[in-house]
């Protein structure tokens, strides 16, 4: 925990400097001002584990990765792998679900869903279709850690460095690729626009009371994903966002297979 303090008042101070001299274009990459309401750094975020064994090396590998920013510690808590659980994905108040299911030839190969009131994340999942990673594509090592790494980020407020998956890879798992060799965990970037997203603190880590329906929504159908706002130029990534009045809204990342 101290050498992650230590870490933090060195970003601070990088953060200024940043203010002179700004990032590159790859590490401007939040999905607007949504973050996790926290009173100090680093702060702790849960992922659920809600896997089969084949996919808990992944797992384990993208939270260590992101636990090595200077401003969360990202652990592991025990969650039930029965195929219900998998299938439902439930997103579980302040913490983030992982899930892997045949969840069917829907055109999605990852899909994270992140909950926010205002600008605050509530809670979040991460769920991996097996239907296409237990083809020969994409049932491969190196495909399904980019993948899963990829859509935890979006639930701490990452977006994408690059969507373009012909441009050369940035060594991020934050950027589209046809070849996910060295696209399969954070770089730099990330970790600086982490520390960015969270240099300002919150005065409280509650949100307000939420409207019915909104916590325990149903946005397992793409039917149910809301309105689509965003779209790669090559259609392989999209972003929907389901808008429940008052500053509630559900966030869906999609990762179309190819």
């Amino acid at each position: 925990m101290r050498t992650k303090k230590v870490r933090f008042v060195i970003m601070v101070v990088l953060i200024a400097m940043l203010a002179a001299f700004p990032l590159s274009a790859g590490a401007t990459h939040s999905w607007g001002s949504y973050h996790w309401a926290r009173t100090s750094n680093p702060f702790t975020i849960k992922v659920i584990d809600s896997m089969t064994t084949d996919w808990d090396g992944k797992l384990d590998l993208a939270i260590s990765d992101w636990d090595t920013s200077s401003v969360m510690n990202v652990v592991k808590a025990s969650g039930n792998s029965s195929l219900t659980t998998r299938w439902r994905c439930a997103a579980a108040f302040g913490k983030v679900r992982a899930c892997n299911y045949t969840y069917g030839n829907n055109g999605w190969l990852g899909v994270a869903q992140i909950w926010a009131s205002g600008s605050h994340i509530t809670q979040g999942t991460a769920k991996m279709n097996d239907t296409y990673f237990n083809t020969a594509q994409y049932n491969t090592p190196a495909w399904r850690q980019l993948v899963i790494c990829q859509e935890v980020a979006h639930t701490f407020g990452l977006g994408h460095q690059d969507e373009n998956f012909d441009n050369p890879n940035l060594g991020t798992c934050m950027d589209y690729t046809r070849d996910p060799s060295t696209n399969q965990h954070p770089n730099q970037h990330d970790y600086d626009m982490l520390a960015l997203i969270y240099a300002h603190l919150d005065s409280t880590t509650t949100v307000g009371s939420a409207p019915v329906g909104f916590a325990n929504a149903d946005v397992h159908a793409v039917e149910n994903w809301g309105e689509k706002v965003h779209e790669s130029a090559d259609g392989r990534s999209a972003l929907y966002v389901r808008d429940f009045g008052n500053g509630f809204k559900i966030f869906t990342f999609v990762f179309w297979a190819e």
